[in-house]
């Protein structure tokens, strides 16, 4: 709110300054007139500058109403055409109902109205005297609404044109969905209908997609962030009020159930949605998830975007105690991983697991355990699935989320650690062949990494596991293994990566471990 009042205390100045310079400029050149060039045409009058000012003489003011109208018809033509050009290439660039939105806003509603208005006037005015009858009052009236439309040009494009700032829209959209859903706002005009204030946050929800997916196939990053921040933030706030909503706003009435995005869901699945009152978030996803495709075909690096915010929707349900906001922002991480696999996108793939493990730690935090066990066998899943798919990669970079997980449960001392231990112990099981083995060099490193860290902390049980899951493995590779990563020596990558973190890097603590590790294993055997 500050921002509009900030614009509309600007546009106030704006309008203030500009009638001020022409009373003054007007003023100025009147008294001087007056008093100094003025050439008289017979006797000087007896009234001074202003009422001279007032004295209408019948031929001037027929001939200067008739061009006044001219004025005010030409202001509104000019009004109109600017706006409607304006609003057609917002609506065309961001979302078709931006034009629907500005025809809605009082402001433009209110100005609009006054420039039609004083041209009827201009209009009446000019026939509303005869040559026995000067209205005067009604005059100075039809001349002060004239100067009025003409001083408010500048500061109502000014209005126009903030109106349609992208961010502007992008809040203002925002705002009625929370509206909406809260049951408050001037768009809310009963809050017990119920399947009204639906359909408005369903619409509004899809305005915010459709600026999102019209920007990013315009490969305008910044309108497409705006956009999914704002969904973000919407489902974030209302995640706390949420619960003093009545029953009937959670149940999926008839505007959401015809909407596509809910058309062909199955019944059990709109059971659940209503049981677990998350409709709206699971709508709010569902169009993450529309943003995240497009993103893979047009701005790749927005699908990091969208794992990042819905990681901060999940840790939002974290802190609320929303079991069931959590399992549906893991469904759709599953949702991301699966479809960057699809696209053989293994960037996207990368930087959303980055983004899961983070969610992961936070669930842990929380004492979720079998939701972070969860977490842990999609890990697995899909670096296994990766793996069939011949994206090594990324069957690599799950293995390192799953390895920082058990570095985190075990230094929480967290009850779930052997089984996650387990589970990371699983990824390389899916191997058939040895060429299928050996591309899973970056799994064993995983694995290597995690037992200097056992070590380290006197864990040798745990280590144990981890030798005991490698022990068949040929000696040169071991050796190999063991020399690759004792080499590396930055723990920087050299290149730039949202993580920043060398996968091979063991600091100096845990490399001194690195030896007695491999000592475990007979490597004088060839």
């Amino acid at each position: 709110m500050s921002g509009a009042t900030g614009r509309r205390a600007r546009q106030t100045r704006t309008l203030g300054l500009l009638a001020g310079a022409a009373i003054a400029i007007f003023g100025a050149f009147w008294l001087l007139d007056f008093f100094v060039f003025g050439a008289w045409l017979g006797d000087r009058p007896r009234v001074g500058p202003l009422g001279l000012l007032f004295q209408f003489d019948i031929v001037t003011v027929q001939s200067a109403l008739a061009g006044l109208s001219q004025v005010i018809v030409a202001v509104l033509g000019i009004a109109i055409t600017v706006v409607s050009i304006v609003v057609q290439m917002a609506a065309t660039r961001y979302s078709s109902r931006i034009a629907e939105m500005f025809f809605r806003d009082r402001t433009n509603l209110t100005i609009m109205g006054f420039f039609v208005v004083a041209c009827l006037n201009a209009v009446w005015v000019s026939v509303a005297f005869t040559s026995h009858y000067i209205p005067r009052a009604t005059i100075a009236m039809t001349m002060t609404v004239v100067t009025g439309s003409v001083l408010l040009l500048i500061p109502y494009f000014a209005h126009v044109f903030a109106f349609l700032d992208p961010e502007t829209v992008i809040q203002r959209i925002g705002q009625q969905i929370l509206d909406a859903a809260l049951g408050h706002g001037r768009g809310i005009t009963d809050q017990t209908d119920m399947p009204g204030r639906q359909g408005i946050a369903i619409a509004s929800m899809e305005q915010l997609a459709d600026v999102a997916v019209n920007a990013l196939a315009q490969k305008d990053k910044v309108i497409a962030s705006h956009s999914v921040a704002a969904l973000r933030t919407v489902l974030v706030s209302y995640m706390g009020p949420k619960r003093t909503l009545p029953d009937d706003w959670f149940i999926v009435g008839p505007k959401i159930r015809s909407n596509p995005d809910f058309i062909a869901l199955a019944p059990e699945s709109v059971a659940d949605l209503e049981s677990n009152r998350v409709w709206l978030e699971w709508k709010g996803m569902r169009h993450f998830w529309s943003v995240f495709l497009e993103a893979l075909k047009h701005l790749p690096e927005m699908a990091h975007v969208v794992a990042i915010e819905t990681r901060y929707v999940g840790e939002a349900a974290i802190a609320a105690n929303d079991r069931a906001v959590i399992a549906v922002t893991l469904k759709f991480f599953n949702t991301y991983l699966r479809a960057a696999l699809n696209a053989r996108d293994v960037r996207a793939a990368y930087n959303i697991l980055n983004q899961y493990r983070q969610l992961a730690e936070r669930v842990m935090q929380q004492g979720l355990d079998d939701l972070t066990l969860e977490i842990g066998r999609h890990l697995k899943y899909y670096g296994q699935t990766a793996h069939g798919m011949g994206l090594g990669f990324v069957t690599e970079t799950a293995a390192h989320d799953l390895s920082a997980l058990c570095e985190r449960a075990f230094e929480a001392k967290n009850a779930l650690h052997d089984a996650l231990l387990r589970i990371f112990l699983e990824v390389d099981r899916e191997a058939e062949t040895s060429a299928q083995e050996k591309a899973l060099r970056g799994v064993r490193k995983a694995q290597v990494k995690l037992a200097t860290y056992y070590l380290l902390h006197r864990a040798d049980a745990h280590a144990r596991a981890i030798w005991q899951d490698m022990r068949h493995e040929s000696a040169a590779r071991l050796r190999s293994l063991r020399d690759e990563l004792g080499g590396v020596s930055s723990k920087d990558f050299w290149e730039v990566t949202d993580r920043g973190v060398n996968f091979d890097y063991l600091d100096a603590a845990r490399k001194e471990h690195l030896t007695a590790f491999f000592a475990w294993f007979d490597l004088d055997t060839p």
